[in-house]
């Protein structure tokens, strides 16, 4: 036991008060007691789909066509573990989300007012709940239709066998492009509560922000026509939902500051 008491103490990290004061030390300090806890986060998590890792493929499985299941091949010796370890490193992002967003949150609360700060702790709940829509939106939506497209295009012709490294990367890649694509609303409100973009710019200049969001669409995962309109639907429809959810936040506090006021 006395080799022990030598050990430094494990402990989570303190988050500082509203305005406390703070050298650089306790900053950096704070600052990498964070990163441990989201490498600790991660490490976790890939662990946990390592574990599962045959049913995360089997799950990929399911959005192919009936008739191309089960048939996934390899064509290197290393090919069948390292494909299981990207997808339980994938798996293990996407499970510590919820961590990584808290701990970012909480290093940077102190630094912001307390009404700020209660927004962005929605922001924090609503980034992993709009992360999660949109996986659920490309494994039901978007892979089912970009996998269906791509795997009957020249069939008379071509005979294709799905390879396991390409198809789970092609796979995690249009997940995790999903998730991103459904965080588009915060991105927006952040921009406007900070004064980076004026509400009435972005309902202005719709036309704009419509050919700027298509152009992300095109750019996301996906060289399929299918894909990329499945892609840039959701976007167009969240880029119009964060306009109107941006008004009605600007609105808020327009009758908070009157309130304030009077």
């Amino acid at each position: 036991m006395s080799a022990l008491t030598g050990l430094p103490r494990l402990r989570a990290p303190r988050r500082l008060a509203h305005g406390e004061e703070a050298s650089v030390v306790e900053h950096l300090d704070e600052l990498r007691s964070r990163i441990f806890v989201c490498l600790g986060a991660l490490v976790v998590g890939v662990a946990a789909g390592f574990v599962v890792h045959a049913r995360l493929i089997h799950a990929l499985e399911l959005t192919l066509p009936r008739e191309y299941r089960n048939q996934l091949i390899t064509l290197a010796p290393g090919e069948a573990f390292m494909t299981s370890l990207w997808v339980s490193i994938y798996f293990g992002l996407i499970l510590a989300l919820p961590v990584l967003f808290w701990q970012i949150w909480s290093f940077f609360i102190p630094a912001l007012e307390r009404s700020q700060a209660q927004l962005i702790r929605w922001f924090v709940v609503l980034a992993w709940v709009l992360a999660c829509c949109g996986l659920g939106f490309g494994y039901y939506v978007a892979l089912p239709a970009a996998e269906h497209f791509l795997t009957n295009y020249g069939s008379g012709q071509l005979h294709y066998l799905p390879q396991a490294k390409p198809f789970i990367t092609f796979c995690t890649h249009v997940l995790l492009a999903m998730a991103a694509v459904f965080e588009l609303p915060l991105f927006v409100v952040a921009a406007t509560q900070l004064g980076i973009l004026k509400t009435r710019a972005l309902r202005k200049n719709r036309r704009i922000g419509f050919f700027v969001v298509c152009c992300i669409g095109v750019a996301l995962p996906g060289v399929d026509p299918v894909t990329t309109i499945v892609e840039t639907i959701p976007l167009l429809a969240l880029y119009e939902g964060s306009i109107w959810l941006s008004v009605l936040l600007d609105r808020r506090s327009r009758r908070l500051r009157l309130a304030e006021a009077a």
